[in-house]
């Protein structure tokens, strides 16, 4: 699969993006530091999906960047494919060239394959990864005071008198 860096850092960063904003500019430099992805990378990648209407700057003092839609309708696709990354898992990227010019036997079954991982990845949304999200820290926020909860409980004496 050819899935890169730049095709991960862009929903990373999107993904970022859309928890931060909270309907004002994120700075790419803010990003840029909780994600540990460079600057100049953001940017490049923040020009693709800005061309692509991703997202939309907002120029000035207190600028950055927005989503330009709804969270729910920015699929992962949407963004990979706004970085020019592609989901084609066949030799010869879908030409139906890969054995010598010709086909080979297993051409059908890699362009299958893409069409479900693209499929797969329209359906998810960055408002459906930022539910996800939100879902994990509940759960590990619970599974804390549970364990607290315990601990504090194995802690008190017991009065046998």
């Amino acid at each position: 699969m050819r899935l890169t860096t730049k095709g991960r850092y862009a929903v990373t960063a999107v993904l970022d993006l859309a928890l931060n904003s909270n309907d004002k500019p994120v700075n790419l430099g803010e990003i840029s530091e909780r994600q540990a992805i460079s600057l100049s990378y953001l940017e490049q990648l923040f020009s693709k999906l800005r061309k692509n209407n991703i997202v939309k700057s907002i120029r000035g003092p207190g600028g950055g960047y927005l989503l330009n839609g709804p969270k729910d309708e920015i699929s992962v696709a949407n963004i990979i494919n706004a970085v020019n990354e592609s989901i084609e898992l066949s030799r010869c990227d879908g030409r139906a060239n890969c054995h010598d010019g010709k086909q080979c036997l297993t051409h059908n079954l890699w362009v299958d394959l893409s069409t479900r991982i693209n499929d797969f990845l329209d359906n998810i949304s960055i408002g459906e990864l930022i539910r996800q999200n939100q879902q994990q820290a509940l759960e590990k926020n619970a599974a804390k005071i549970e364990q607290i909860s315990l601990n504090t409980i194995e802690a008190q004496p017991i009065n046998l008198v």
